[in-house]
């Protein structure tokens, strides 16, 4: 068991590495001078060749790609991810760490409302399979799957926020701007969850041990918690832990329709105002976090479950 978490944790770092590179050969792709770019940002009046060249040598652009690749690097490993072109007085590590509480709030409440919602719903579809409350679920969640989340947030935005006047519908400060930009985000994985609960313990039920348990003369109840959606849930804890960094990720478009002042935001900002430093690291970070979460869950489901574990 030791091997495999050292091995796989030896298969990440140049997974990370991989990503990194790729997320600075994409940024230096783009065919606009960074420099100059800094520079119209910062809405210099007269821009000559000489204070483009003077701005390069200030970002370190005159050097090498492969140098500025792993000074870049060397300075992330040290927290140091460069400065912003939108307002040089900051950092990028400032600007992140400013966003980041607001969607890892909206992230975690999605992840509450996810699993409090579809372990429940999909455990009763599989317990009343083709009966009207399954009907109805798995036409909701066929409906709601393929629903972009922004036309979900705009909706519901008209409906409760506007015609009913419920909710605020854009901002934060409260927990009630919090309600339905977060079940925005966690409608289309409450749907994969409840699918996915329901599927695996309909093919539980199918098992020689619910025959035996049955045989016993153990209480139905008992044997559909202690037994079928207990040895259901691996997959779906796998899953859940994956959900957690697109859950992240997912918050881009949503932050947007709500105007949420997240990690989102400030991409969506960036990339609009081609803030080049601020949109490689929110690249590099949601990449590590995908690398990181894969990585923990994998470990966590192979010490859970007894059949995956293998002395090397």
């Amino acid at each position: 068991m030791k091997r495999y978490v050292v091995r796989r944790l030896l298969m990440a770092i140049p997974l990370l590495l991989a990503i990194s590179f790729v997320c600075f050969c994409f940024i230096n792709l783009i065919p606009s001078n960074p420099a100059e770019v800094a520079l119209r940002v910062q809405q210099t009046p007269v821009i000559t060749e000489e204070i483009i060249a003077a701005m390069e040598e200030q970002l370190g652009l005159n050097k090498p790609f492969f140098v500025r690749y792993f000074d870049w690097v060397l300075g992330c490993l040290h927290g140091d991810f460069g400065i912003s072109y939108v307002n040089p007085k900051r950092t990028v590590a400032g600007e992140l760490l400013r966003c980041l509480p607001a969607t890892l709030q909206l992230a975690g409440t999605s992840f509450v409302i996810v699993a409090v919602l579809s372990i429940p719903i999909g455990f009763l579809c599989a317990v009343y399979k083709d009966g009207w409350f399954d009907k109805i679920m798995r036409g909701l969640v066929f409906v709601t799957t393929a629903m972009p989340a922004y036309w979900v947030g705009l909706l519901l935005m008209w409906g409760i926020g506007v015609k009913l006047n419920w909710l605020p519908t854009n901002g934060n400060g409260t927990w009630r701007h919090l309600i339905l930009p977060s079940f925005t985000v966690a409608l289309s994985y409450i749907s994969t969850y409840i699918r996915l609960i329901r599927n695996n313990m309909l093919e539980n039920m199918k098992q020689d041990y619910v025959l035996y348990a049955n045989v016993r003369g153990l209480p139905q109840k008992s044997i559909l918690v202690k037994h079928i959606l207990k040895n259901s849930m691996h997959t779906c804890i796998v899953a859940m832990g994956m959900s957690i960094p697109q859950l992240i990720s997912g918050t881009i478009v949503v932050e947007n329709v709500f105007s949420w002042p997240g990690l989102g935001t400030l991409c969506i900002s960036s990339i609009f105002n081609r803030d080049y430093p601020v949109i490689q690291t929110y690249v590099l970070l949601i990449g590590v976090l995908f690398v990181l979460f894969n990585l923990l869950f994998d470990i966590l489901q192979t010490v859970s479950d007894p059949r995956l574990r293998k002395e090397d």
